[in-house]
């Protein structure tokens, strides 16, 4: 959806998540597939709240001068459009946790946005947040801006199966020629990470670190009881409350 948006002209384009769910990985793997020779890319990572403050932070992020007056920072904002349109280069700005915009910001951006008219399109948006910046999309205050929203998608977390192929695939992107974890490891991870990447990766390196010392051949069941056991007691690590100790 990340690249439909891109090369569909989507003026807005909204991918949201929980933490830990891949959405800055998904950034990260369209910033790779975008030809710096015909892209301008604007990353805002920081989360302003009002609309000059957004303005600054837009202009810092496509390297702008981001010091002066409002109508003078909007006119170097839409020259540098305007001719950047010209020379059949793209412009793309992204912000990255954006259920922390205020409501007066996310107004700013689709005012922004008037600048497209037509089929050209000078400038494409991308919000990428948490699953309230879908909640605050769907309030009936943002309803002009959600009608603008082309392009959209809300990561979920894996299912079980999906969990134990994201592993695998995990290993063989290393090296590994075959599946270290066995399936009820795997479930048993499945469950205790809510299905969440980033919880599923803390999991296994641990239990490769726990599967290393003890000289086992494949991770088990046992093995993995052990490392939340050990979370549970000693660590720092959101598990699933309901996941029976074994």
């Amino acid at each position: 959806m990340l690249e439909f948006g891109v090369m569909n002209n989507a003026q807005f384009t909204v991918i949201t998540g929980e933490i830990g769910s891949g959405k800055t990985t998904l950034l990260r793997y369209l910033l790779r597939r975008l030809d710096p020779r015909k892209t301008n890319v604007g990353l805002i990572s920081n989360t302003p709240q009002g609309r000059e403050e957004l303005l600054r932070w837009i202009m810092a992020s496509l390297k702008l001068p981001s010091e002066g007056t409002t109508p003078a920072l909007l006119k170097i904002f839409y020259d540098f459009l305007y001719a950047q349109h010209a020379a059949g280069r793209r412009t793309i700005l992204i912000v990255d946790e954006a259920q922390n915009l205020g409501e007066e910001a996310l107004e700013g951006l689709r005012m922004l946005s008037n600048i497209n008219v037509d089929k050209n399109q000078y400038l494409q948006l991308i919000l990428v947040g948490q699953p309230q910046l879908k909640d605050m999309l769907c309030s009936p205050q943002l309803l002009q801006f959600a009608q603008r929203v082309s392009s959209d998608f809300h990561l979920k977390a894996l299912a079980q199966d999906e969990v134990t192929h994201y592993i695998g695939f995990r290993l063989k992107a290393v090296g590994s020629r075959v599946h270290l974890f066995t399936p009820e490891a795997c479930i048993m991870i499945a469950e205790a990470s809510l299905g969440i990447p980033r919880m599923i990766n803390i999991l296994c390196d641990m239990a490769l670190v726990y599967g290393f010392s003890s000289r086992a051949d494949r991770i088990t069941r046992e093995l993995i009881s052990e490392v939340i056991d050990d979370k549970r007691n000693y660590g720092i690590f959101p598990l699933n409350s309901n996941l029976a100790r074994v």
